[in-house]
């Protein structure tokens, strides 16, 4: 990961973490088809991100090497992140989700 990028991809995890979000306001706010600024994807390369199918909407949240990114760049992250917030009815790796909606 480049250093450029850090800082960007730290402030979206932030983001995330202050509490889930759901895909399609994240997909509005961070993705871009700039191939310098590719923050979506390298969270989601990175396997800091995952997507659950929380019922009548995707939700975006953070993995546990998520967690790991923020912490070890002395960052918290909230409690809500550290459990559940939401009934899930399938967990979807967020590499396998873009490549459904591709």
């Amino acid at each position: 990961m480049t250093d450029t990028l850090t800082p960007l991809i730290r402030d979206f995890l932030e983001w995330i973490a202050s509490a889930p979000r759901p895909y399609a306001e994240v997909m509005e706010a961070w993705r871009t088809s700039c191939p310098r600024l590719t923050i979506w994807e390298d969270a989601v390369d990175r396997g800091f991100v995952v997507v659950t199918d929380a019922g009548q909407e995707l939700m975006v949240g953070l993995t546990q090497a998520g967690r790991e990114f923020l912490e070890q760049r002395g960052r918290q992250t909230t409690a809500s992140c550290r459990t559940s917030a939401y009934a899930t009815r399938a967990v979807f790796d967020a590499t396998s989700l873009l490549r459904l909606r591709s």
